[in-house]
């Protein structure tokens, strides 16, 4: 029998899919920023993402997603909302399988300069850096980008506002 993976450092998932926090973030332009990704021995095997982690201890998902944002970009000045959607995943990464339970927040800064403060080390070795995007770039943008429908996602929170609950999204099997 294979042994288990060791998870990552502060990362106390056990059994069933790992609970995840994530934030949509939005600056006054209404841009949203996203984290860009690759798998630590491959940077060409590249992807963008929402800030955002796992549960650790017993906090909540709002406490998770707001230290998540800090450690993972410096913002600390926002005003979290609401659950905007929730998402069920599975990819390779780092050599093991994720499953997780992702909900996204949404949230809105006026800040909009980055500095990651607490990066893993395994972030360390695959994340790159961050960006701002506005709804047209993303919709034009050719690079993966997760979740797939973020653009299309985006759009419709721009013009419609925020879900009357959250909206449960396809599973990504990848």
């Amino acid at each position: 029998m294979a042994a288990e993976p060791a998870r990552p450092a502060g990362d106390s998932h056990v059994g069933g899919p790992r609970r995840v926090a994530r934030v949509v973030l939005l600056d006054p332009r209404d841009r949203i920023l996203l984290l860009h990704g690759h798998e630590p021995d491959d940077p060409a095997d590249d992807w963008w993402f929402t800030p955002g982690g796992g549960l650790e201890g017993d906090e909540t998902r709002e406490q998770a997603a707001l230290r998540e944002l800090a450690e993972e970009t410096g913002i600390t000045e926002v005003e979290l909302g609401p659950v905007l959607w929730r998402r069920q995943c599975s990819f390779p990464f780092a050599g093991r399988r994720w499953d997780q339970d992702e909900w996204y927040y949404l949230a809105r800064t006026t800040r909009t300069a980055t500095g990651a403060t607490a990066l893993t080390e395994l972030e360390r070795r695959s994340v790159a850096g961050v960006r701002w995007w506005t709804y047209p770039e993303l919709a034009r943008a050719h690079e993966t980008v997760y979740p797939t429908r973020l653009a299309e996602l985006l759009r419709t929170l721009l013009e419609e506002g925020p879900p009357a609950g959250p909206v449960t999204l396809d599973t990504e099997i990848v």
